[in-house]
């Protein structure tokens, strides 16, 4: 989402354009035995290492990696990856070395946003598999140390659900009040603006000015009952009114059936806005359109109002409740880090265990590499948020790529890499996203008949939507890059599939993968990583973003990343007779026995260990 002062490139559902970009994930560990509907849930166990403590969360530690279903592999040839396909890519995974994946919905649905307008919470959509395919998945991953965890959209449902049609088809059902319906106000009523009156259906327009996430008004007339129900995004994702506890009830029953089966935990998707404004007062113009020529508002009327706390306590006993340190992740693009702690419960820490910190990885639409500001944005994430466990990201599946977005066209690799250093050895756990770890890049649509996002097609061409972020996982240099068997996937490969792939980087010692596993298993490996203090380096330094990794009776690990296109000399007052390099995309450095006079290539990466 966008909030004020945060730009992103457009809202998805899990981001706003006037609010904020939303994407959080998460995660929670498998249970021990637990039955419902006849499958028996049992617990996941993940070889912990040496250097962690042995009271630690599974999640404190993790990395993290997002499955967009669609794109990751297809098994049955209808050009859709499924779970069958994630399953069978489970030794790629492990070998990679991350501890849990998050896998974006794949509950049924009409696919108006794939996946995220959900019509029933407690089923798989066929052309992802089965239920059963879905507890293989679980089990599979158990064998492989992998922990699987599944996206909960909680602010709306599918127009498709029943509970929906019930509700749009009298005012008197049970199931009407558990959306956010309203009779709208007379079109020539004091006030009423043009653009209101545009929606105008029997002489009634909306009740006030709010604007849909994906374009056009947030109301949306239905003759059977004679209102206007509230959607923050597409109209076919009607709002739940999270003021009903039956909607709470029934909404946790949801997550109970997934945790029941085993599943780790959950990434809440746009999960500061289950609450709107209750007077409905009219947000704040900002000046402007957005891409689909509505005015810019501000959503403070719409978004993070602080009822929707009480809701993230409840949930967090809920979940609590289950053995294995089950997580919760949110999708939390918020302004600044202490609007970030309430999402932690503060002190307390009653609420999310991992929200998503956005302000490092998210800087708007204009993305820059900026050694201060990530210094900033890190210091704030060990010292603002009463020492809960920070959650970085760069990418996800509703924003472009960070290699184009942090990229300047010459060293798109090497930045790539660089934004994997700070991933991987800062104190945070890690939140990566498929393709991520062998560089691939956003492939926009340049025709507006081949867009297959609806926010792309209502958008263009200003908003060419998410597919670009969303292309098939590139597996190898053969047909649709090992995808699909389909010559004609959902979406089509990208241009640079037949060099930019698994089988290709996995050969090549100093690939995209290669770094990637290099630095994930250093993070396991290395006491000081895995588990040290961090502080600062050079902080005035303008150009160089450096800091220590400590932890007691273990060599120091001393992390120095050039942030710019010009080599950079750095001298680091840190006690020790000398260096040995860990990792190092520099080849120059990989020889280096001293922390003074040293001198990083452009964006280059250093991790070396004192002696």
């Amino acid at each position: 989402m966008v909030c004020e002062g945060v730009s992103m490139r457009h809202k998805g559902y899990g981001t706003r354009v006037r609010g904020f970009a939303f994407t959080a994930v998460l995660l929670g560990v498998l249970g021990m035995a637990a039955m419902r509907g006849g499958v028996a849930a049992t617990a996941q166990t993940t070889g912990m290492d040496a250097s962690a403590k042995s009271s630690d969360p599974w999640w404190k530690h993790a990395v993290v990696y997002e499955i967009y279903p669609r794109s990751f592999q297809d098994s049955n040839g209808d050009g859709i990856g499924d779970l069958n396909g994630i399953t069978s890519r489970l030794d790629y995974l492990k070998g990679l070395g991350i501890d849990a994946m998050w896998i974006s919905p794949m509950y049924p649905s009409p696919q108006v946003d794939f996946g995220y307008d959900i019509s029933n919470y407690e089923a798989v959509d066929p052309q992802y598999g089965t239920l059963a395919d879905m507890d293989r998945l679980i089990a599979e991953s158990k064998k492989h140390n992998i922990r699987v965890c599944l996206d909960m959209v909680l602010n709306h449902t599918s127009d498709k659900h029943q509970w929906f049609i019930d509700a749009a088809s009298s005012r008197s059902n049970p199931k009407h009040d558990w959306y956010v319906w309203n009779d709208g106000k007379p079109a020539n009523a004091p006030g009423v603006t043009p653009y209101q009156k545009r929606f105008e259906h029997d002489g009634m327009v909306p009740p006030n000015n709010w604007v849909s996430g994906f374009g056009g008004s947030a109301w949306e007339w239905v003759p059977a009952v004679h209102q206007f129900y509230y959607h923050e995004f597409y109209k076919q994702q009607p709002d739940l009114n999270w003021r009903n506890p039956a909607v709470e009830q029934a909404m946790f029953g949801a997550m109970r059936f997934w945790l029941d089966r085993g599943i780790a935990g959950f990434r809440l998707d746009a999960i500061p806005t289950l609450f709107e404004d209750p007077q409905l007062r009219d947000e704040r113009e900002t000046g402007g359109v957005n891409a689909q020529g509505d005015p810019n508002l501000d959503d403070s009327y719409t978004n993070n109002l602080p009822e929707v706390h009480d809701v993230i306590r409840r949930m967090r006993k809920m979940v609590e409740a289950y053995p294995g340190d089950r997580v919760l992740i949110g999708e939390t693009y918020l302004p600044n880090t202490a609007e970030l702690d309430k999402w932690y419960g503060g002190a307390a820490q009653d609420e999310l265990q991992l929200p998503m910190d956005m302000l490092v990885g998210f800087h708007g639409d204009h993305d820059h590499l900026d050694a201060a500001k990530f210094r900033q944005h890190i210091e704030e994430a060990e010292t603002q948020i009463h020492g809960a466990q920070p959650l970085f990201v760069f990418d996800n599946h509703d924003n472009v790529r960070a290699i184009n977005r942090y990229g300047d066209g010459a060293h798109d690799a090497e930045i790539n890499k660089l934004l994997a250093a700070v991933l991987f050895t800062t104190k945070a756990t890690a939140l990566m996203y498929y393709g991520e770890e062998i560089g691939m890049t956003t492939t926009t649509p340049t025709r507006k008949e081949d867009v297959k996002d609806p926010i792309g097609i209502t958008g263009w061409p200003k908003e060419k939507g998410r597919d670009g972020e969303r292309t098939p996982m590139q597996w190898t240099a053969g047909p649709q890059a090992g995808f699909s068997t389909n010559q004609h996937p959902w979406l089509p490969v990208a241009p640079n599939y037949k060099t930019v792939n698994v089988a290709v980087e996995s050969k090549e010692p100093d690939s995209q993968l290669d770094w990637f596993k290099q630095l994930i298993e250093l993070r396991r490996s290395n006491p000081a990583l895995h588990s040290g203090s961090m502080t600062m380096l050079d902080t005035s330094s303008p150009s160089v973003l450096a800091y220590e990794r400590t932890v007691e009776g273990q060599p120091a690990v001393v992390v120095a990343m050039n942030f710019t296109a010009q080599p950079q000399t750095i001298s680091l007052d840190v006690p020790g007779t000398g260096v040995k390099t860990l990792a190092t995309d520099d080849p120059t450095l990989k020889s280096a026995t001293s922390l003074k006079n040293v001198t990083l290539a452009p964006f280059a990466a250093w991790v070396a260990a004192v002696q």
